[in-house]
Order: structure tokens, then C-alpha cells, then sequence
């Protein structure tokens, strides 16, 4: 069964492979983000761990800011790939303006 995620319409008509995008080993980007991920996954499970061992709230609250961080810095390596792959490379002046306008609607929306 194939388990891929459908990109926004704006990666499938970007100017690189929609399969280069998805595949997180390919790429500086994908392997930071991947790396990020984990690092954030890692401090969440510690956090269980914390609550699990009755440790203070002070020191779980600090893990939880630094899993949230590590989450946005995630979303913004992800933004950064983005624009690398859907505005760096579009020749037509017109369809870059509409890309970054897609991409500005996303911060907006999520950031």
C-alpha cells in the first residue's frame, strides 16, 4: 500500500520532482528536517518520562519549550526548503510572485 502523502497543489507543480520533496534522506533540507524531527520526539518522550517519574513541573515545562522550539525550527527548515525548491528556480517572474504568495498564506496561516 502506498503510504505517500499528497502535496499542496503548489509542490506538485513545482519546479523539482514532487518524489525528491517527500523523500527525507534526499537532500540537505529533508536530512535536517528529518534530523530535527527526532531530536523533538526524543525530548517529548523524555517529557512522558518526567511526568512518569513525578519530576517537578518547572522541569518539565522547560523540556516541553524545548521540544516546541525544536518544532519550530523544524517548520522553518521546512519554509526555507520550500522556497529553495518552489521560488529559486522558476525563470517566469509572474509564477514567482504566485509562489511566494502561496508560500507567504502558509506562514500566515501556520507560522
Amino acid at each position: 500500500m502506498d503510504q505517500r502523502v499528497t502535496p499542496p497543489p503548489m509542490m506538485q507543480s513545482g519546479c523539482r520532482p514532487v518524489d525528491a520533496l517527500l523523500d527525507p534522506v534526499k537532500g540537505q533540507h529533508q536530512r535536517a528536517i528529518a534530523h530535527r524531527l527526532k531530536r523533538a520526539e526524543g525530548q517529548i518522550r523524555g517529557v512522558l518520562r518526567m511526568m512518569e517519574s513525578g519530576e517537578p513541573c518547572e522541569n518539565i515545562v522547560q523540556q516541553l519549550a524545548a521540544a516546541r522550539k525544536a518544532l519550530d525550527r523544524t517548520f522553518y527548515e521546512m519554509i526555507a526548503c520550500m522556497i529553495e525548491s518552489e521560488v529559486g528556480s522558476v525563470e517566469d517572474p509572474d509564477v514567482c510572485r504566485e509562489r511566494v504568495a502561496e508560500i507567504t498564506r502558509l506562514l500566515a496561516r501556520y507560522a
